[in-house]
Parts: structure tokens; sequence; C-alpha cells
């Protein structure tokens, strides 16, 4: 198994996206070969600063690090390796302007705007079938907003080894974890945890101090009622369990064995609870995290020796990639 997944390097990240995606990464390490990018051409796509660019996929980086990304994985920068790119123009030629144009996030992101909206913005789904074509991904780690891509990315690849009489490209299968669990914000239990929403309390920040921390969870929505002793009675009380699905994702847990420990038990004691499991699970991410960003050539050193490893393992696919289509090599 060879999975293949990129994050965006827009920094800041939360306890939504450590549960959600980061903490899955660490685990797929012992699962099978790894190699996780940060989608700095991606960021192309939209307005940001080169400076800030640079900036957030450092920190990106050194989050990863910090959450363990290690050496069973290959960790790099997008950029660093130039195959993504010119795989991607070769497969320009196979997707086809009608897959594009029903993509959700194009008229999502583009919205009435489409003449204004940049051709990167069109054409960056092709980009993501290369990231993980060039490496011949068996698996791709996947959310809900993700899946349409995928399916695209395997269109592609069945097409170009279809038109060029080849088998060059499996199709890469999801990999969706059970475990990730959707963590909602502490404010808005129907909401889910993102850093753009204009409350710092709604999310848990891997950058927040431990008093931070636990005065987030001290202040999150709840509602009077105790905790139950069955976790499906949790189903019409969205903030409650969000929190309980905190604990257990924290705890490595299944959330039926948290109601039942703490049932008949109010906030006022499961709270504080929460957090200082929060605390012992992130305050050591957060050490090595500062750490990190105290020495960023290190961070950089770290990207560069990872792409160099990426790159020997996407150079022989693209080379056949070029040769079926007849390109001089």
């Amino acid at each position: 198994m060879r999975v293949v997944s990129g994050i965006q390097t827009t920094g800041n990240l939360h306890l939504g996206n450590y549960l959600g995606a980061i903490k899955q990464w660490v685990a797929m390490q012992d699962q099978g070969e790894c190699l996780f990018f940060l989608a700095d051409l991606h960021a192309l796509t939209g307005n940001i600063s080169p400076a800030e660019l640079a900036r957030s996929t450092i920190e990106m980086a050194a989050t990863l690090m910090a959450a363990g990304i290690d050496d069973r994985a290959v960790l790099f920068n997008q950029a660093r390796v130039p195959a993504h790119a010119e795989l991607c123009w070769i497969l320009q030629g196979t997707a086809r302007m009608g897959w594009l144009n029903r993509m959700t996030q194009w008229k999502d992101k583009a919205g009435k705007n489409r003449e204004g909206a940049s051709v990167g913005l069109f054409t960056y789904p092709v980009l993501q079938a290369a990231d993980v074509l060039v490496y011949r991904a068996t698996h791709v780690p996947v959310g809900e907003d993700q899946k349409q891509h995928l399916e695209l990315a395997r269109d592609i690849a069945a097409k170009f080894n279809t038109d060029f009489e080849t088998e060059l490209f499996p199709l890469p299968e999801p990999f969706i974890s059970k475990a990730a669990p959707r963590i909602m914000s502490l404010r808005d239990g129907s909401a889910k945890m993102s850093k753009s929403d204009p409350s710092d309390m709604s999310r848990i920040n891997l950058s927040d101090d431990d008093d931070t921390i636990a005065q987030k969870f001290r202040k999150a929505r709840t509602d009077p009622e105790p905790l139950p002793d069955s976790f499906d009675a949790l189903a019409e009380r969205p903030e409650a369990k969000n929190l309980v699905t905190i604990y257990a994702a924290l705890a490595d847990r299944d959330p039926q064995s948290v109601v039942q420990e703490f049932a008949g038990q109010g906030f006022g004691t499961f709270k504080p609870a929460l957090a200082d499991l929060a605390v012992s699970v992130l305050g050591p991410v957060r050490d090595r995290l500062t750490r990190l960003l105290d020495d960023r050539a290190a961070v950089g050193a770290a990207l560069s020796a990872g792409a160099e490893k990426a790159q020997a393992i996407a150079a022989p696919t693209l080379k056949a990639a070029q040769q079926a289509v007849g390109l001089q090599v």
C-alpha cells in the first residue's frame, strides 16, 4: 500500500485538523508507505503573499513533524518536486472541460465571478490528480469534501491508460479511517470547527497554551442536562455530543465508554476532565512545535531531504508518462 496525501499551507491548525486528519496520518505511517506533502503549488490559486506562503509552508511542516510525522514517511513541499507540475500538464490533455465544470468546489469558490477567477482555480483538480498519480498511489485519505476530486483522479487515470494502451496508473482507492471524528465548533455544535470562525473561543488552536485550552473548554457551549449512559442519546444534543466525541478521540476510546464513565454527571465535572486530557495530549505537540519553529532552517532542510526522496519515486512514472504520449525523453 502506498498512501499519498497533501495538506494546504494555511497554518494555524486547530483541534479539528489534528483529530480529523493529522492524527490519522501519524497512524498510517505504520500501515504502509506514506508520502505527505505541503500543497504550496495549490496555494497559488488564491490570494496569498509570497512571504505568507513561505512562512506558512514552514509552519505547517513543523506542525506535522511536531504531531508525529517522522522518518517513517516522506514529508516534502510540492513545489520542490517538479514532477507534480510536469505530469499535471500531460494530464491536462486527458482531463475534460466537462469533468472540471462539474467540480463542486470550483462552483463554490468561483461563485458568480467565474470570468474573473484564475485558470488555476479551475484546473487545480488536475494537479491534485497528478499529485497522487505521479507516485502511483494505491490509497488516498479523503474527507467528504474531496471524494469528488479522487473520483476525477480515477477517471483521468483510467482514460490515460485506455488512450495510450498502458497500465501505468493504478486507480487510487479512498482511504477512509472510521476513527476520524468530525469535530464541531465549541460555540455551535452544528458547525464544523474552523479557523475562519471570527470567535477564537470556537476552536482549540494547536498553539494555545494550557490555560487557554482549559478556559475554552470551560466556556464551551453545553446544555444543563447530565450525561446519559448511552452515546446515542446525545443525538439531539450537538454540543454535548461534540465534547464527548473530542474526549473519546483524544483518549483513543469509544464514545460509548466515555458516556458510561461519566453517566449522570454534569459538565461541571466533565469539562475539567476533558481540559486535563486535552492539555496532556496537545501540550507536548505544542512544545515540540515551538522548538521546531525556533530553527526554521532545519525544518526547510527536512523538506528538502524529503523532496529528494519523493523525486526519486516520481521520476520513473513521469518518464513512463512522457514516453506513453510520445514526448522525446
